[in-house]
């Protein structure tokens, strides 16, 4: 096929050749146009190439084109992108009644819909000489820098992407009938019609899912004869990244044949999506239970007479855990919900369940402190969770390095066959092996390995090849026995493993595997020289291949470290992760019309469930813990519930020296966390029980999240980042802490912060909130501003601008109005010179610095400081409701701890009942009455933008438009009731009403839920009297609402 481009309008046209034509494709064009006033929305039309003009259209390229990707819209454009260089892998099924051909896709290009400013900017590895990624080891594309403004005036937008497309890591199925992402057990079980069924495939491994998504709706929409013509063409592509390796080989034939048998042994790496990213950045598992690096590996062994399949699976850590920093060849690995990680970890494993069957987790990490500490988390999860599992998980500890230093690696294979648990799950899981002609399952696979080590790379490629060919021994011990003793065979399988070693390894740290010179020959190698597969000495064989190893760690920790954030981005961009991105959209008015319905009555389809949240933050001048409770500050209202979510601020958690500016002590911020984990756990009459959701430091600012145990389960994509601002942001003294949270369907986002020091240094610290606002990121371009919800417990160092005695005397006599009038931060809140859209509650309690230490007393040091409200909770966000705010009186600082209490509604999303919803709107606007049209009932449901309306003027100051002669006050006598017209009868009925009868027209919640909820709300603070409105000239139409008092619990500091 080739594309074409028609400048006005302008159009991309993607239309079948005439060799696609000979092959027996349909004549037929795709055509492709943006959508107007919308970046994110396109138009196809799938036509016969007939009814299109190409006479004033150009070639875009000269290449034949092998098919769609899909759309993205990048930078304010719309893109599409196309495979322009692809090469055939093999046949891995040649016996097979139709072929299953793989391809390798070499180069993609994105051409723009929207303007003709990248026509002449080449997208593809041609701008680099060939191919942007040759498969050496020490060659590294460069990315632009992940903070970057955008691309360089000479780089096409899509140009990232391009380079990690055209890796030579992805791969698609040449003919349309058929699914590579699928393993061959799941395509045998189809019926035919879904076998051939493009729509159909293992969605965990279909990688351009998202910018194809639109394109795959179209396809749904289209009647079956176009569809069917449509997936004949092969215009839509759907591709996998990983490894595909095909060799084909002669074996001995029976004695009653002397020609000999071709067979064909396969190797597929199917690399999952939904935890994609590169080795420092994506680590463990996220709160769906899908892993980093996770991979599904399938060994297929095909003949005319059987085709054999066995799979595995390899994935991180199912915990959540990260390394922060740079990293170099120690690890520093941090779990980072070591007490919420469990539902999670169940998800994962029952996900593999499901999936899989049996599963029996190999766990190659050593005995080393950081890879100690994964492992025992580990074991400690699985045996939380005996009940869930009942016997299908099984678990065998195999320390890799270790087992190698005592025996070499040429030991492992045996070692391996000779370990109990291993040989019983090998038994009970068995292979897959199906008849070659009829397609037939005659075993089925029952269980898998999932293997892993901190990596998932080199260790585990290297075991996983050892478990392939005993299954693979297995399996020709009960066919042809004389093939075990094929050399060649075993040949082509070693090199298989070692190219999939290195192309995972490529794909998640940048180099080739390690170890792979003994999996590819049975040897280790050091500068040259070759040593046999069973050294004299095994120390002898630790030096073996020393040289290529080290090349290849330094390559590592140069690429992890300064390389793989900005690629980190492309990836998730590509696969649609970041939070400003929009997917792009095939423009549907019917589809448009229905979610505009959907968003309109989400109380349908949704419920709310009361949250409180307690806020803290204090500044503990560098102290540890001492003998005072910390039950004043955390729990400091009897008559309240004890909240859901409990926020942690903690500024000067150590003391700001250059050595904890250089290298941060986490010992303290732990001692910190044991405290307040210890008192809630001691304090009387404990209602809840809470757990440490996550922790985050940068030097002395530190962040705690803690969570009622049962909520750890509805509480998702926890994440922590930090941003410094101390010495133009080079410098940890000062900056900032996040973490953010989902809870249910609503995001929280907390800050704690310590910002620029100095009675008079007010613009530093304005700079400061601002660099800390821009700078501050989680993962997928979340930012502090994308939240519903967001909380600041900081110390600002915002003073008070009056005399030191008179501030004395103010707080001594509790004048909080005059010291508010000087308050520093007031003034630039109101000048919207920082925190511009966040509230403050009150101030109704005095300044909490600066006091001597253990006292009561102001400072009456030297410096004699002047009293300041420096630590403050400011907040914003619709469901926030703040209750209390204060102070508690603790003393072992020179600060006071602050507080605030605050009521929120989370929202819960029934997404079942959202796709329900979403049905029946769909057929009501699309039924029509005996001798209706639908594009005239279409037509009747668009809204007017021409400005035309019957309705009244809008209100000004003056007038109302309900208020008038004939409605006085907004009345209606009742006489006017009648006064219908009677053309309103005669209108259509609104489609997006469901029918009087229709479970959906409400949203009431069961029994159970409603109970719930009776018994979870809290009780109200008493409110004080309300004052009486203001009188307006417009007072608001009716119905009137009716307003709820709203005021807050104060209370003032004793004297």
């Amino acid at each position: 096929m080739y594309l074409y481009l028609n400048e006005v309008p302008r159009a991309l046209y993607l239309v079948t050749s005439q060799q696609d034509e000979r092959q027996g494709r349909p004549s037929r064009a795709l055509v492709f146009r943006a959508a107007q006033g919308r970046t994110s929305q396109a138009v196809v039309e799938f036509l016969p190439k007939d009814e299109i003009d190409l006479s004033n259209a150009m070639k875009l390229t000269d290449r034949i084109v092998k098919g769609c990707l899909g759309l993205i819209s990048v930078s304010g454009d719309l893109f599409l992108a196309v495979i322009v260089s692809s090469t055939e892998v093999g046949n891995i099924r040649p016996s097979a009644s139709q072929a299953e051909s793989i391809a390798k896709i070499h180069e993609v290009a994105f051409y723009s819909l929207t303007s003709a400013a990248w026509d002449d900017t080449i997208s593809t590895n041609e701008a680099f000489g060939g191919h942007a990624f040759p498969d050496t080891d020490d060659y590294r594309e460069p990315y632009p820098p992940p903070n970057s403004a955008g691309p360089s005036i000479l780089e096409h937008p899509c140009a990232p992407l391009a380079k990690i497309i055209s890796t030579g890591t992805f791969y698609y199925a040449l003919e349309p009938y058929w699914d590579l992402s699928s393993r061959l057990s799941q395509r045998l079980e189809r019926d035919q019609a879904a076998a051939r069924d493009v729509g159909t495939y293992d969605e965990r491994f279909v990688w351009n899912e998202y910018i194809a998504r639109s394109l795959l709706d179209f396809r749904d929409r289209l009647d079956p004869a176009e569809r069917a013509d449509l997936d004949h063409c092969q215009f839509i592509v759907l591709a996998i990244q990983g490894y595909v390796g095909v060799f084909t080989l002669p074996l001995p034939a029976p004695p009653t044949n002397g020609s000999p048998i071709v067979a064909t042994v396969t190797l597929i790496s199917r690399l999952g999506w939904k935890r994609a990213g590169t080795r420092f950045n994506t680590r463990g598992v996220d709160d769906d239970g899908n892993c980093a690096n996770f991979v599904e590996t399938e060994t297929i062994f095909s003949t005319d007479q059987h085709c054999f399949s066995y799979v595995q699976v390899r994935g991180s850590v199912p915990l959540f855990w990260e390394q922060q920093g740079l990293q170099t060849f120690g690890q520093k690995i941090q779990i980072t919900r070591p007490h919420a990680s469990q539902p999670a970890f169940e998800r994962h494993f029952a996900h593999l369940s499901e999936e899989y069957g049996l599963v029996h987790a190999i766990n190659l990490l050593g005995t080393k402190e950081n890879e100690a500490t994964l492992t025992n988390a580990y074991e400690r999860s699985l045996r939380n969770a005996p009940e869930l599992f009942a016997g299908n998980v099984n678990f065998t500890n195999f320390d890799f390095h270790h087992m190698v230093r005592m025996h070499g690696h040429d030991a492992i294979f045996q070692i391996f066959r000779r370990i109990d648990s291993v040989v019983d799950s090998i038994d009970k899981s068995g292979f897959t092996m199906a008849d070659a002609s009829t397609c037939e399952i005659i075993t089925q696979q029952k269980g898998v390995f999932r293997t892993n080590c901190l990596d998932c790379l080199d260790r585990t490629n290297f075991v996983q090849d050892i478990i392939s060919r005993i299954m693979l021994e297995q399996y020709l011990s009960l066919i042809r026995r004389e093939w075990l003793h094929s050399g060649t065979l075993w040949s082509y399988h070693r090199e298989l493993w070692a190219e999939n070693g290195d192309a995972l390894s490529r794909i998640y740290a940048g180099t080739g595997a390690l170890n792979t010179s003994f999996t590819r020959s049975g040897k280790r190698t050091l500068a040259g020289i070759s040593f046999s597969a069973q050294p004299p000495d095994p120390k002898i064989e630790l030096l073996a291949g020393v040289l290529s190893d080290a090349t290849k760690s330094v390559s590592r920790a140069y690429i992890n470290n300064f390389q793989d954030k900005a690629k980190q981005v492309a990836i998730d961009v590509f696969l649609g992760n970041l939070s400003t991105q929009e997917q792009v959209t095939i423009f549907d008015p019917i589809h448009d019309l229905v979610n505009d319905a959907l968003n309109r009555r989400l109380g349908e389809y949704s419920t709310t469930q009361p949250c409180t949240i307690f806020a803290g933050t204090w500044n503990l001048n560098g102290r540890p813990p001492s003998s005072e409770s910390l039950l004043p500050w955390l729990f400091p209202r009897n008559n309240v519930p004890d909240p859901d979510i409990l926020v942690l601020g903690f500024q000067e958690i150590v003391p700001l020296t250059a050595q904890q500016i250089v290298q941060t002590d986490p010992e303290k911020r732990r001692v910190w966390e044991t405290k307040i984990v210890t008192t809630l756990a001691r304090r009387p009459d404990p209602k809840s029980e809470y757990i440490l959701l996550r922790s985050h430091q940068l030097v002395g600012t530190a962040l705690l999240v803690l969570v009622k145990k049962e909520l750890t389960a509805v509480i998702r994509n926890v994440e922590a980042a930090s941003h410094k601002t101390g010495l133009r942001g080079m410098s940890g003294n000062k900056g900032a802490v996040g973490i953010r949270l989902d809870y249910y369907d609503t995001n929280f986002c907390f800050i704690t912060a310590h910002l620029a020091a100095g009675h008079s240094n007010v613009e530093e610290r304005n700079m400061d909130y601002k660099t800390i606002t821009n700078g501050l990121h989680f993962l997928r371009g979340k930012t502090i501003d994308s939240h519903q919800n967001v909380i600041w417990l900081a110390d600002t160092n915002y003073r008070i601008d009056l005399h030191n005695e008179h501030v004395r005397y103010l707080a001594q006599t509790d004048d909080y109005d005059a010291l508010l009038a000087a308050d520093q931060l007031k003034q630039v809140m109101d000048a919207r010179g920082a925190f511009t859209g966040y509230t403050e509650g009150p101030l109704l309690f005095r300044p909490t610095y600066k006091y001597d230490l253990g006292t009561d007393n102001y400072d009456s040091s030297e410096k004699y400081r002047i009293p300041a409200w420096t630590d403050r909770i400011l907040y914003k966000g619709d469901t926030l409701d703040l209750s209390v705010y204060s102070r508690a009186e603790l003393k072992g600082s020179d600060h006071r701890p602050v507080f605030a209490l605050f009521r929120a509604q989370v929202r819960i999303v029934d997404h079942a009942l959202r796709s329900a919803l979403a049905r029946v709107l769909f057929e009501n606007v699309t039924s029509t009455a005996p001798g209706e049209k639908l594009d005239e009932k279409l037509a009747s449901l668009t809204f007017s933008s021409d400005g035309a309306s019957d309705l009244p003027p809008p209100s000004s100051d003056n007038a109302a438009w309900w208020n008038d002669a004939d409605h006085p006050n907004g009345v209606v006598p009742p006489e006017r009731l009648t006064d219908v017209p009677p053309q309103s009868l005669a209108r259509p009925y609104n489609p997006f009403d469901s029918p009087t009868d229709s479970p959906l027209s409400s949203s009431p919640s069961s029994s159970e839920e409603e109970l719930y909820q009776a018994l979870s709300l809290q009780a109200p603070i008493i409110p004080e009297p309300a004052q009486a409105p203001i009188a307006r000239r417009a007072p608001p139409p009716p119905p009137l609402r009716s307003t709820k008092p709203h005021t807050l619990e104060q209370q003032s500091s004793p004297q």
